[in-house]
């Protein structure tokens, strides 16, 4: 399993990728996310139960799930240009269709269909990005990259909550759709240029099946276990946290919908950003310091979730959102450059793939689970439940750099 060292593409046009993916990028968060600000209207226009709400980020979570693997797979073998560019025309053209939908059953059913079209999207999408950047400089690109998802959840919540407070939700799916599928051109003719595998990449795999060589590398066993655990606890938040607010303090949909998301979101933009030039940096004093900074995130966004459900007052709870997101960042950023570091070069996409299945079928849960014990258990204890799951991912963390990962970084350390 050994191949020669990459060799980047040019910086000039390794930034400007990240700009073409980056802005589809934000318009995949931007239809995903809209309709959690729409919860009130959804209710009143389409009659949907918490129990449906729940399952409206259910469904496409767990389709999403398990089109993730299949998807890097076909990005490992086919063209990544392609198969960007035809997800983003897709799940336009559903969100499009979600601005017609009349009943609970076809608002769910549209969903899954956004599931199947999103899900080609980020294990290409992060696998490109990583040919384009060599091992020092991959944790800033990724970071820059997935700032997008930052930016599209503020701006799609915030744009389906003002939407749906004017009484014009359907208009938002179809002008977030509208701009996706004219998008869709520009993003095509840059692609059309770029080298799919600019690194030079040497397969180490054949043609054997990705997964049967990911499950045979325990470091990243552990960061199939480790994501989901983080990412319930992300998605319960992006969920379920502006109807919390808004149910809390009686704020109106726009406005629970920007407390939610901007405190939340701007300080996650700097964990991120920062984090990718954290870990870059440290990487020529330990090959593990992503695996450390992600630690470092489990354990201090812990006690900002339980404050986020505990806390009595706006301002607390805003405060408790910025340190949430300022310390996910470092593992969002981290997360698929950590698993670069053990996994072939050539099973990047399955290797995202496999970890998006693990973390959106958790973050499945969540949604749906934010539905079904709002009532009973509540937000707010949900949420100290999963802090406290935060603590023990983190320390299995530990656990792992110190025992699994060194020999798994020396088996692949020559096409890292």
């Amino acid at each position: 399993m050994s191949a020669a060292t990459p060799v980047s593409i040019d910086a000039k046009r390794a930034a400007l990728l990240v700009a073409f993916m980056w802005v589809a990028y934000f318009l995949n968060y931007c239809d995903r996310q809209a309709v959690f600000s729409m919860t009130g209207s959804l209710k009143t226009d389409l009659k949907m139960t918490d129990t449906q709400l729940g399952l409206v980020g259910a469904i496409f979570l767990w389709v999403y799930a398990f089109g993730c693997p299949i998807a890097g797979q076909i990005g490992d073998r086919l063209s990544k240009r392609l198969l960007v560019v035809l997800s983003l025309v897709i799940w336009s053209l559903v969100t499009v269709a979600t601005g017609f939908a009349g009943t609970a059953v076809m608002m769910l059913g549209l969903r899954a269909a956004m599931g199947v079209s999103e899900s080609l999207f980020m294990p290409t999408a992060v696998a490109l990005t990583a040919n384009a950047h060599t091992p020092d400089r991959r944790s800033r690109a990724i970071a820059a990259l997935t700032t997008a998802q930052i930016a599209g959840t503020v701006a799609g919540s915030w744009f389906g909550g003002w939407m749906a407070d004017r009484g014009e939700w359907r208009a938002a799916f179809f002008i977030l759709g509208a701009v996706g599928v004219l998008y869709a051109v520009p993003y095509f003719l840059f692609l059309s240029t770029v080298d799919e595998d600019p690194a030079g990449v040497v397969k180490t795999s054949g043609r054997s099946f990705a997964v049967s060589v990911l499950t045979k590398i325990p470091t990243f066993i552990l960061l199939c276990l480790v994501f989901p655990i983080f990412v319930f606890g992300l998605w319960l938040l992006y969920g379920w946290l502006p109807t919390f607010l808004r149910e809390k303090f009686e704020l109106t949909q726009t406005d629970a919908a920007f407390n939610a998301t901007v405190y939340l979101q701007a300080t996650t933009a700097v964990g991120l950003l920062g984090g990718g030039m954290l870990a870059d940096a440290l990487y020529r004093r330990t090959k593990a310091s992503r695996l450390w900074l992600m630690t470092a995130s489990l354990i201090f966004c812990a006690p900002c979730l339980h404050y986020l459900g505990s806390s009595d007052t706006l301002m607390a709870t805003r405060l408790a959102a910025a340190g949430f997101g300022l310390f996910s960042g470092l593992l969002m950023g981290n997360i698929f450059p950590a698993a670069f570091e053990v996994v072939p070069a050539d099973t990047r996409a399955s290797a995202v793939g496999i970890l998006n299945f693990f973390g959106a079928i958790m973050s499945g849960f969540a949604a749906l689970f934010g539905g079904l014990w709002k009532a009973s258990l509540g937000i707010d204890r949900l949420l100290s439940i999963t802090a406290l799951a935060y603590v023990a991912a983190g320390l299995a963390l530990v656990f792992g750099i110190k025992v699994l990962f060194p020999r798994d970084h020396e088996n692949i350390s020559p096409s890292s």
